[in-house]
């Protein structure tokens, strides 16, 4: 039997002071006024409507992944699905709804600081990031680096990367905030690199519960392929001993029947 279950919840962020959810009890705050549908069953359908009074977001997600989210800085909607995939394609304007829907937010939100000014505020920092490649890592082949940074919140996480020590500034993207079922957020940031023999990546995480900034570091190691020169030599000293070891056990006999 699929049951279909609709949940909507209401968090406003960092510098508001009130989250409230459809049970009426008082939850956790973020500086963002988030409006998420889950529709469970054989799948999990979410949807994420978020805003403060300087950026906003909105996303679509299906069994723990992102479908589409609204890029306002660039006013566009992007799915982030790998290329290997079957395309999947939301109804034409669904990023004019989404601008749309900032506003109301926004109007939402201005209407719950008002009313809630005495919440205190609540904060869970993340756990340490965990670093690994898409891909298997070959010498010079393109790739992409993952930094993956769960349990934290309020959303979002500001994550840098390094490489040699040195910062890195172009390239790096990071995705919407994803919520998991404890109320907590993941964020998953990605790096296209080269792998380089002895090269050092970082990924560094900074968040308002952190004292002071996580960093994971992950070095290129490239697996040694062993040369057409070596693997010549050895078979060939194998067949001289096995030789060696034949004629010495012919020699053997022959003696043996001289005597």
């Amino acid at each position: 039997m699929v049951v279909l279950v609709l949940s909507f919840v209401l968090c406003v962020s960092a510098d508001s002071k009130f989250v409230s959810r459809s049970d009426g009890q008082t939850d956790k705050q973020t500086d963002r006024l988030k409006l998420l549908f889950v529709f469970s069953g054989q799948h999990n359908n979410m949807r994420i409507v978020g805003c403060s009074e300087v950026d906003g977001e909105e996303m679509y997600g299906l069994d723990g992944e992102e479908l589409w989210y609204a890029d306002f800085a660039n006013n566009k909607g992007v799915y982030p699905q790998p290329p290997f995939i079957d395309p999947f394609i939301y109804k034409k304007g669904i990023y004019e709804q989404a601008v749309q829907n900032q506003q109301v937010c926004k109007t939402n939100l201005g209407i719950a600081l008002k009313g809630n000014k005495d919440v205190p505020l609540e904060f869970d920092p993340p756990s340490s990031p965990i670093m690994y490649p898409k891909d298997e890592v070959e010498d010079q082949q393109q790739n992409t680096l993952i930094c993956y940074v769960t349990g934290f919140y309020p959303a979002p996480v500001n994550v840098s990367w390094t490489k040699n020590e040195q910062k890195v500034t172009v390239g790096p993207t990071i995705n919407t905030p994803y919520p998991n079922k404890d109320g907590s957020f993941t964020q998953v940031s990605r790096l296209d690199f080269i792998p380089r023999q002895g090269d050092i990546y970082s990924c560094t995480v900074e968040h308002p519960a952190l004292t002071e900034p996580l960093t994971q570091l992950w070095e290129v190691e490239l697996k040694q392929q062993v040369g057409v020169g070596p693997a010549v030599f050895c078979g060939l000293g194998l067949t001289i001993g096995l030789l060696g070891v034949a004629a010495g056990t012919f020699f053997l006999i022959k003696g043996n029947e001289c005597r």
